[in-house]
């Protein structure tokens, strides 16, 4: 098949829808020789899409790992109006106050919808609201009468960037929707989205890549013992909620004094804050949270290998592909009970969840963890049978590939249809 996917930014960088479509694109072409291309933006994060002083890419097309990616420039001025006419349009609901939200989150991509629309693929497989692309890859696949597939991920805890009805209404139009687990699937059919539309595929990973990875080596070269290790994968940002791993350490090690945290995910704007409340610590306990800003994929399965638990407190996620890494490497996990989480956690058996920004009950199942070997072994392994069973790259890919022919057959019936009616009867 000639498959295009579009995507708000893509590797180098980095997030779970990014790594999601980087994945999904080079495994098709590999796995299944599909000719798959990329629009994408110049933007290394969503900020570039409001703000003129983030970095950014070039322009232009190039080819990685067999996929063609084309990278877009984005208009992203006038940044602080466009935030203030979404505000003001929001509080007074004005009409049309969606879109003016839309403007802001961006990408604003004056030819995208062009470039899908003549493009010449079979299929557009767009990820992921609330961003603007997704209803430029819509309105593209629409006037070239080609499938539209969306992958979504919807946070309905998000009500600002998500509590919209252009987003809804879109999916209404899409020829298919890929949801990530049953908690946005329900979500959307409260929405009145036809649950026969959605199929749910949730993220995936490659348990090679972990299996033989010996965590007592990375212990060893930082000389850390039998130190107990809690691990986090997140970008520094606010609703990844870092700062709750951090605050909850002070009452780690009370039962655990030499305890490390090992933060593994790009800097950002707030990682300020975040050492900020890393340096309210002693001198020795600021020395036991350590940052890993640029992890390759080799270096971060070492580290999830060493530690013994992983932990990760976002206010909202789709799926949670982290959780799928630290299984992968045989490790409980502890998430938020909120979004879609609970969805991906089965609690007490595959790892623990705990009440949202509770600090007390994030430090009580971290002692609780690390002070019973047993159990974490047996969580971890719980982990580890579940992405084997469900949610392995090869699997993955085989359940979005199935999607994809099925739009595709859906939308040359409904194709054939609308000929026929519109010529009548011989």
């Amino acid at each position: 098949m000639k498959l295009l996917h579009v995507v708000h930014n893509y590797a180098p960088a980095v997030g779970g829808t990014q790594w999601m479509v980087q994945q999904i694109s080079e495994r098709l072409v590999a796995q299944y020789d599909d000719d798959v291309t990329v629009f994408t933006t110049v933007a290394y994060n969503n900020s570039y899409f409001w703000d003129r002083h983030q970095p950014a890419m070039k322009p232009g097309t190039e080819w990685v790992h067999g996929v063609r990616v084309v990278r877009f420039p984005v208009f992203n001025g006038l940044g602080s109006l466009r935030l203030n006419i979404a505000r003001v349009a929001h509080k007074l609901r004005l009409p049309g106050e969606d879109w003016a939200r839309g403007l802001f989150f961006g990408p604003i991509v004056p030819s995208l919808t062009k470039a899908v629309a003549s493009s010449g693929v079979d299929l557009v497989m767009a990820s992921a609201f609330p961003l603007l692309h997704m209803h430029d890859a819509l309105a593209g696949a629409t006037q070239a009468r080609i499938p539209c597939v969306f992958l979504g991920a919807i946070h309905p805890v998000d009500r600002w960037s998500f509590d919209r009805q252009m987003i809804y209404t879109a999916i209404h139009r899409c020829t298919s929707y890929i949801a990530y687990t049953c908690f946005e699937r329900e979500y959307l059919t409260q929405k009145g989205v036809e649950p026969g539309k959605i199929t749910i595929i949730g993220g995936g990973v490659d348990p090679d890549e972990y299996a033989d990875v010996d965590g007592m080596l990375v212990r060893r070269h930082f000389n850390w013992g039998e130190r107990p290790i809690i691990a986090t994968i997140a970008q520094h940002v606010l609703h990844k909620r870092i700062d709750l791993l951090i605050k909850a350490m002070d009452r780690v090690w009370e039962f655990f004094p030499q305890a490390l945290l090992l933060v593994m995910g790009s800097r950002t704007n707030y990682s300020q804050q975040l050492e900020a409340l890393v340096r309210a610590y002693s001198p020795e306990h600021q020395k036991q949270i350590i940052f890993y800003d640029h992890c390759t994929a080799e270096e971060k399965a070492q580290l999830l290998a060493a530690c013994d638990v992983f932990a990760m407190l976002s206010s909202h996620e789709s799926f949670g592909l982290v959780f799928l890494e630290a299984w992968a490497s045989g490790k409980p996990v502890i998430g938020s009970n909120v979004s879609a989480i609970p969805s991906v956690i089965e609690h007490g058996v595959d790892g623990l969840l705990v009440p949202y920004s509770n600090v007390e009950a994030l430090a009580q199942a971290l002692i609780r963890l690390l002070g019973d070997p047993i159990l974490a072994k047996e969580m971890g392994a719980k982990g580890l049978e579940k992405v084997r069973t469900q949610f392995s790259w090869n699997t993955v890919v085989r359940r979005f590939r199935d999607v994809y022919i099925g739009a595709v057959q859906m939308n040359r019936e409904r194709n054939r249809m609308k000929i026929s009616s519109s010529t009548g009867p011989d």
